[in-house]
């Protein structure tokens, strides 16, 4: 079997280095694994270098080839013909490349594993059925933005794929509501299912999708931007996907609260959620997910939903949710510090916050969450929180210094060098440190340094204009642990100390 890789990039993929690699390497065991990614102007790769490979090269198991438009049909069937263990193949933006071709490679690979199709405008439904028929071993099937895959095709690949498909991706196709009832129906193997840009699928392929009944390994599914994503198909399937852990959802405007609230009563397995540009989403629908979410419920997080606002009125008891650990709330400008205060009381579990972009929280609004989390939060980032103040992180530090091991305050420029005095003093497990644009000084730096239990290995002064050429000694103190460094767009310290921390610091990645 073959074990040696080779990728050529642009200019480097001519027919003449490719071949002269492929013979070249015939006497070791030949390609294991060959990747071609672009192709010279003028001499680009054809099928004359690609049928070296398939003629020396027995044991090729991997093939990828992006934006090779010489290549046609005739390379392809070299490649099948003379490598017949391929398990991995890889195909974007290949013009000449037909079904012709590919029926040819489910023919002569039986062993093949994985498929990806991207941008190839000549690969049609044909071959997808036969794709399905002799490869029996398939696992994984991504296409991408193929105009002539319908629905025939899907369907005929998952009647005869539906022992062993585990993963299937489906991009930009022009495909309906009978391929997903055929997935759903006969997706038997199915773990992992993303859907993109799927405009043919109405609502009726979605509850299709679930009330087939037949995914029922399915742990994960993602969709992105499919208009027909709405509450009705959401509840089915969360009934026909009894296992399903992760859902994310991205870019859909007909989710309402009630389809969520019953998509959450339906899900007893739901691990992970995520909603992003959902914009009928509102904080009740969120807080319907917090209190009637399964005992399982580990991750929510919740990107540039617009239709988060704050409640006025809101039930003075309210139940917990105990199993919450990681919540990120990014770029939700109506989400305030009434809101955040709310979730940090109903949630006590908390290990990992990330509310970068929420400009509006200000200290009032974190100190609950701070004081909160019975397990001590690991993981904070409040990247662009400009109006949270020292008050807040000094108590978050002085609360969870001896679990915190990732704080992330770019961007807050209020914070200044009484939080880094009580990170130095409180803080015993903190890895990475990110405090691009604080108002701190040398004088917070040297404090910092000073800090033996630290064991710091990333840390971002980016943009602090306070700090000057005084403080790259004591960074040259912080320890061998220390592997990234971040002092871009800091005037005031000059280039040439710089490169003698450089040459100190040599094992250090250093950014200025």
């Amino acid at each position: 079997m073959g074990f040696l890789t080779r990728s050529f990039e642009g200019r480097e993929a001519t027919d003449v280095r490719v071949s002269a690699t492929a013979v070249g390497t015939a006497g070791r065991g030949g390609l294991g694994k060959l990747s071609i990614r672009g192709t010279h102007r003028t001499r680009g790769l054809t099928d004359i270098g690609l049928s070296s490979v398939g003629r020396c090269c027995p044991s090729l198991n991997v093939l990828s080839l992006w934006k090779v438009p010489r290549v046609s049909d005739e390379g392809l069937a070299e490649i099948a013909n003379g490598c017949p263990m391929l398990e991995k193949l890889d195909l974007c933006d290949c013009p000449l490349i037909t079904s012709k071709g590919l029926l040819v490679v489910a023919e002569k690979c039986p062993n093949l594993m994985s498929l990806q199709l991207d941008s190839c405008t000549g690969i049609g439904d044909e071959c997808l059925q036969n794709i399905g028929r002799y490869c029996p071993n398939l696992q994984s099937v991504s296409i991408k933005d193929c105009p002539l895959v319908g629905d025939e095709g899907i369907a005929g690949m998952m009647c005869s794929t539906s022992s062993s498909l585990a993963k299937l991706r489906l991009e930009k196709l022009n495909v309906g509501d009978f391929a997903l009832a055929c997935i759903g129906h006969y997706g038997r193997s199915i773990m992992e299912l993303h859907l993109t840009g799927l405009q043919n699928v109405a609502e009726r392929g979605f509850w299709c999708l679930g009330n087939a009944k037949g995914l029922l390994k399915l742990r994960s599914i993602v969709t992105t931007s499919c208009r027909g994503v709405t509450d009705r198909g959401l509840e089915a399937v969360a009934k026909g996907c009894p296992n399903l852990n992760q859902l994310s959802i991205h870019k859909c405007c007909f989710i309402s609260d009630n389809g969520l609230k019953r998509f959450i009563e339906a899900s007893r397995e739901l691990e992970k959620l995520q909603l992003e540009e959902c914009h009928r989403i509102t904080l009740v629908g969120v807080l319907a997910v917090l209190v009637k979410c399964n005992a399982k419920l580990r991750k929510l997080a919740l990107v540039r939903c617009l239709g988060i606002r704050d409640i006025q009125y809101y039930p003075d008891v309210l139940p917990l949710c105990k199993s919450l650990q990681s919540i990120r709330i990014r770029d939700c400008p109506g989400f305030t510090s009434m809101s955040l205060a709310l979730v940090g009381k109903i949630c006590p579990s908390l290990r990992r916050l990330d509310i970068s972009g929420l400009v509006t929280v200000t200290d009032a609004g974190l100190l609950p969450v701070i004081q909160s989390s019975e397990n001590g939060l690991i993981k904070v980032k409040l990247r662009g929180c400009a109006n949270l103040t020292d008050t807040s992180i000094c108590a978050l530090v002085k609360e969870h210094g001896d679990t915190l091991r990732l704080l992330n305050f770019d961007g807050c420029n209020k914070i200044t060098d009484k939080v880094l005095l009580t990170i130095s003093e409180q803080c015993t497990m903190l890895e990475e440190l990110y405090m691009s644009n604080a108002d701190v000084t040398d004088y917070g730096v040297a404090l910092l340094a000073s800090a033996r239990q630290l064991n710091l290995y990333a840390l971002s002064f980016s943009g602090c204009s306070k700090v000057t050429t005084r403080s790259l000694p004591f960074f040259g103190n912080m320890g061998r642990t220390l592997v990234g460094l971040n002092l871009q767009h800091c005037a005031l310290i000059q280039a040439h100390g710089v490169s003698l921390l450089e040459e100190r610091m040599w094992w250090c990645d250093i950014l200025s």
